[in-house]
């Protein structure tokens, strides 16, 4: 009586008691009354106790007991308690089905089966219990196999059937049997239950039906925790984020206790709306209220770092106690995602050095370090890690192996590990695509995309990005305009903003500016700054300064707190020789604060990297650079007929003045120390942050014929391979 009113320790106390006069009978009612009390460990205990005292169990005592196992997942005693209820023969459904939850849950889809098939006589209980243990462990499609047979053995779907059932073909993303699911519980007047309300609204979120599941949560009388905690989560998810802020506030109205997974929703929340203020006040709430869990601290460290927030993903990572795999690869993305490489790159040695063995998000995460970096030395050591372990190179962690390996400008490595690959999906053949487009070898990546046709795969839009990237460096204009035809017409991809840059760029790159400006009008949206960015540096290129002019304009009306358009816009006025616009631009981002970033380049010599800015003099052995610097002018000047091309300094100052600060290029100083560093007749690899000017390519380009040099440049734009007085680019670029 104590144990089903809930006042299980009066039930102990009272058990005690009985001392010598316990019984089966007694033993299976406090057993019992633990499970149903969901006090499970006390359960096995007492068993364990009963055991001990020699007291022999009947089949009350089994079906108390498997449902202990079921809980606990003790799959070898629950094995051992079906075969005691075999000796002694009974086969009452109660037990039949028990046993079958058990299986359930403790992963054995098999055995379940095999004792469902053993039930004489079956049961809703029986039926929905096979239909719970199919759902249980993934076997969806099994389940609504499953739940014809029980249609068809006159058995209609109950609350407990279709709370499966929804969840099954939520995992199957079948929305429309979804729908008919909703119907039959509508028309049963099934919808009222909580949990089937609970269930529906989760099974239209797996199916992307946000709509849906937000009119469910409508509909329900009664909300519980879980109903709260599904449209959160729901909201989030789908980027409805001010719907997510109301309903956050509107439960703690209701008096719903907030748990940490409901702050994660709402952190979601803070991620898509870039808002540091409403994160701190999250965070700190998560503080006052004790929820902050290690999962909260590695998701702020995350949210905290794609705000651009990295001393706040700095100390709070420093203060986690116990740090996880996930804490450090939080850190090292802030660190990536924030411009701090090689600080990506120490963190990822300091946490080898705390045994802590990197998993494939973090191994992926620092690859793609690595590649900003352009350190081939680091990239070869990750991949020989891999190797050495006996780590899987697939998936997420060859397609980054292969982004390394071209970005540090090794297309030979990233041709062989793509070969190499076992298993190739479209992320694969992309990052393929996309490496060979950024080389410059635009009919090798066409080439490649078909290959990844004729194995059956189907492109996304992804794939179709990085295929128009590289007709766009490659003056492929009417393959560009072909590929963008069958993405549309026969693979039924609506086009991103970014596929029409391409070919924006595609057309303004061959000089076609207007046909440019005309496909922009033609665009079956409003473009966006990306599309006008790509229109106004083709204008540039080819001098079309009139419509130069409206591109700047609508560039900086779309996005005006852009330090970069800024200075886009303000070379293409001072190329023209408008001064006082150039000042006049140059004002506005002095008023709202904005910076341009310094341009810089870098080169890797053994396993250091080494940065330069314009008009460095901070390296250790500056003098000497500056020293091979002149050197090489005048090497270039006498045996390459080198004259420096001043349109490309666009400052209004003396033409000395101009010379002087084409010499002083970042790119310059880093080939500078690059042939003092390497032996004769090595590569010089190279990494610039922005585009390189025209003067500088023609640099380039001699110093590659008379020295001996391949040198290769990743610039802002794309890669340029020189080699003996020309540059795979073309001059294009």
């Amino acid at each position: 009586m104590y144990a089903k009113c809930g006042l299980l320790d009066s039930a102990l106390r009272v058990f005690e008691w009985l001392q010598d006069a316990r019984d089966v009978a007694s033993w299976n009612s406090v057993i019992s009354g633990c499970v149903q009390n969901g006090r499970t460990l006390e359960a096995l205990a007492l068993f364990r106790v009963m055991q001990s005292a020699g007291v022999g169990m009947n089949s009350y005592t089994v079906v108390a007991v498997l449902q202990v196992c079921a809980e606990l997942a003790l799959l070898s005693l629950g094995r051992e308690l079906h075969a005691a209820l075999l000796k002694c023969g009974s086969e009452l459904n109660i037990q039949f089905n028990t046993l079958l939850v058990m299986y359930a849950k403790c992963g054995r889809v098999d055995s379940a089966l095999r004792v469902f098939g053993q039930i004489a006589e079956k049961d809703y209980i029986s039926w929905n219990s096979m239909l719970s243990c199919y759902v249980q462990n993934g076997f969806c499609a099994e389940a609504i196999e499953f739940f014809g047979e029980m249609l068809q053995h006159g058995f209609q779907p109950d609350h407990a059937c279709v709370v499966s059932l929804s969840s099954a073909l939520g995992h199957l993303s079948r929305l429309n049997n979804g729908r008919e699911v909703h119907a039959y519980a509508i028309k049963q007047r099934l919808h009222t239950d909580l949990q089937v309300g609970n269930t529906l609204m989760d099974m239209y979120i797996k199916c992307d039906s946000i709509e849906c599941s937000a009119k469910v949560f409508e509909s329900l009388s009664i909300r519980d925790h879980i109903s709260w905690t599904t449209i959160l989560a729901c909201f989030a998810q789908s980027s409805r984020h001010s719907e997510a802020l109301e309903m956050f506030l509107e439960l703690q109205k209701e008096g719903i206790m907030v748990d940490s997974m409901m702050i994660g929703s709402i952190l979601e929340t803070c991620s898509g709306l870039k808002s540091i203020s409403l994160l701190k006040q999250v965070h700190s709430y998560a503080i006052r209220n004790g929820l902050l869990d290690l999962i909260l601290k590695n998701r702020l460290i995350d949210i905290y770092g794609e705000c651009g927030e990295f001393d706040h993903s700095l100390n709070l990572f420093q203060r986690v106690e116990k740090k996880d795999i996930v804490s450090w690869t939080s850190m090292i993305n802030c660190c990536t995602s924030n411009g701090r490489l090689n600080e990506a790159v120490s963190l990822f040695t300091e946490m080898q050095k705390a045994n802590i063995q990197p998993d494939s998000v973090a191994l992926v995460s620092i690859l793609v370090a690595i590649a900003g970096l352009s350190s081939l030395t680091k990239g070869k050591q990750v991949h020989g890690f891999l190797i050495r372990r006996n780590f899987p190179i697939e998936g997420p962690v060859v397609s980054s192996l292969v982004d390394m390996y071209s970005g540090c400008g090794s297309m030979n490595y990233a041709i062989r590990v793509f070969e190499r690959a076992k298993c190739k999906d479209v992320v694969l053949w992309t990052a393929m695509i996309n490496a060979t487009g950024m080389h410059g070898h635009g009919k090798q990546a066409i080439d490649l995309f078909k290959r990844m046709l004729q194995t059956g795969l189907t492109p996304d839009h992804v794939s179709f990005l990085a295929l128009l990237y590289a007709c766009s460096h490659s003056k492929l204009v009417e393959e560009g305009k072909h590929y963008l035809d069958i993405m549309m017409s026969k693979y039924r991809l609506k086009p991103w903003q970014e596929h029409y840059a391409c070919v924006v760029d595609i057309l303004g790159r061959s000089g076609q500016t207007e046909e440019a400006y005309e496909f922009i009008k033609s665009m079956p949206m409003d473009p966006k700054s990306v599309v006008w960015c790509a229109l106004l540096g083709a204008c540039r290129v080819h001098k079309n300064y009139d419509l130069a002019v409206v591109a700047a304009n609508k560039l900086l009306e779309l996005e005006p707190d852009k330090p970069g358009n800024y200075i886009l816009v303000s070379n293409v006025f001072a190329e023209m020789g408008k001064w006082n616009n150039v000042k006049e631009i140059r004002t506005r981002m002095a008023e709202q604060g904005l910076r341009k970033s310094p341009a810089c380049s870098w080169i890797e010599i053994g396993n250091n990297i080494h940065t330069f800015t314009s008009r460095d003099y901070c390296h250790r052995d500056s003098e000497a650079i500056h020293l091979k610097l002149s050197e090489i002018t005048e090497k270039l000047r006498k045996e390459g007929g080198y004259v420096e091309d001043t349109r490309f300094v666009l400052h209004d100052v003396s033409e000395e003045e101009k010379i002087d600060m084409l010499h002083k290029h970042s790119e310059r100083l880093a080939i500078a120390f690059g042939l003092i560093s390497t032996r004769p007749g090595m590569p010089i690899r190279i990494a610039k942050n922005l585009r390189v000017c025209g003067d500088c390519h023609e640099f380039t380009k001699l110093v590659s014929k008379l020295f001996g040099r391949e040198i290769v440049v990743r610039d802002a734009n794309r890669f340029h391979h020189f080699s003996g007085g020309s540059c795979s680019c073309e001059d294009f670029w």
